[in-house]
């Protein structure tokens, strides 16, 4: 029987993903309940580390949450231990279930801190490395909830994850900005010749010509992005395509943002583009029932 305070824990670990808005929470609607819960309730754990970047501004704070919080995964996986927080919480029943291990979630805080220690990336390969601790490895435990049978559906999830990051990075370019943050990578910048002053002021404080090369830097970035979802999915063992639906409708409803995007690249300088509700829940259906994009 479950009792109240598992209840609440999930009660709150629902809200918290439904109140986000988050095209993954479309993709976690067609799991059956067991899943659902377990991946909800991850998911809302990922999202409380996350929002200590966004909205904690002394970074002296951020650093004593972020200890709490390695505090707190350390009682979830401790046997006869129960963390504090709701979403460790509704986590830990089913942390024996799917054979979940503490390093993954460490790794999402390990992110969380590389985040607060610098607000640039000097390449690729450094951002393919903050790309692995905050989305790769949630991919990989996602997969297991899911139901991964093959172990070479963790490669696909690990590139899945990386994806999906990828995508969000190109699409909070302009939020980011407003933050003094730049996720795409200097080198790339310098390649096609975009300053970051010229970022970071939204194109305000420009040069001649800003729009041109911002949109082919722009076009690089998302061409780069659809290429690494197609790379993920030729990963994915046949065994575990029919598993790994939710991951592959979040997938159609990422590939399908960017391909938004790309219509208009400088719209991420002027609004956080996004598709609707209705549009998610759709790409979401066609995925599960028809098994294509």
């Amino acid at each position: 029987m479950t009792s109240p305070a598992l209840q609440q824990a999930q009660a709150w670990a629902q809200e918290r993903a439904a109140a986000a808005g988050s095209s993954f929470y479309y993709a976690f609607l067609f799991l059956p309940p067991e899943r659902r819960a377990a991946i909800t309730a991850f998911y809302a754990f990922c999202r409380e580390i996350d929002d200590i970047v966004d909205e904690v501004r002394e970074p002296s704070v951020a650093q004593a949450k972020l200890a709490w919080w390695r505090q707190q995964v350390a009682l979830a996986f401790s046997p006869g231990r129960r963390a504090d927080h709701p979403a460790l919480v509704a986590l830990q029943p089913h942390i024996p279930v799917y054979g979940l291990q503490p390093e993954p979630l460490l790794a999402v805080i390990d992110g969380c801190e590389l985040d607060l220690q610098q607000n640039r990336w000097l390449d690729f390969a450094a951002l393919a490395h903050y790309c692995h601790l905050v989305a790769g490895v949630v991919g990989e435990v996602a997969a297991r909830i899911f139901g991964q049978t093959e172990d070479g559906t963790t490669a696909y999830a690990h590139r899945l994850g990386r994806a999906l990051q990828l995508t969000n990075i190109i699409r909070d370019v302009g939020d980011d900005a407003l933050r003094g943050r730049i996720y795409l990578p200097l080198e790339e910048l310098r390649r096609f010749e975009v300053k970051p002053r010229e970022l970071l002021t939204l194109g305000q404080e420009a040069e001649a010509g800003f729009e041109v090369r911002f949109e082919a830097l722009m076009r690089f970035q998302i061409e780069r992005a659809l290429a690494t979802y197609d790379e993920a999915v030729a990963l994915l063992p046949a065994a575990d395509r029919a598993s790994q639906k939710p991951g592959l409708m979040m997938a159609s409803i990422y590939r399908a943002l960017l391909h938004e995007l790309a219509r208009a690249p400088r719209r991420v300088l002027r609004e956080r583009v996004a598709l609707t509700p209705l549009r998610k829940l759709w790409l979401a259906w066609k995925m599960q029932a028809l098994g294509r994009w």
